[in-house]
């Protein structure tokens, strides 16, 4: 199991969690789900429930990995498989990312 966190402008918005290679969930943290201000990670994670599962990488998460050559750069620099998309996320997506998402790596203290 591995678990990042997703942060919005700099603040916790929720963990995002793999099980194994095909689970995965994402959950809103308890403060952000309950203040009606904050908006929703995405527009495919709206905050109509606290706890969201699926049999692959969400695909706004997805959306966030480079594609073809600068992929395939990462990957080959990085020593990451190019299927293993959560430890590419984590690797690339913790700063200098386009909008206000950015992904962190979480160990089992921090969560």
């Amino acid at each position: 199991m591995r678990t990042a966190g997703v942060f919005r402008n700099g603040k916790l918005t929720g963990t995002l969690t793999q099980f194994d290679s095909r689970s995965y969930e994402f959950r809103y943290s308890d403060e952000w789900f309950n203040n009606e201000k904050l908006p929703a990670v995405s527009l495919t994670l709206p905050k109509t429930q606290q706890v969201y599962k699926a049999d692959h990488l969400f695909p706004f998460f997805f959306n966030m990995l480079s594609e073809g050559v600068n992929s395939q750069l990462q990957t080959r620099q990085l020593k990451i498989d190019e299927k293993d998309y959560f430890s590419l996320l984590l690797a690339t997506a913790s700063v200098d990312t386009i909008g206000a998402i950015t992904i962190t790596p979480l160990k089992e203290n921090d969560q």
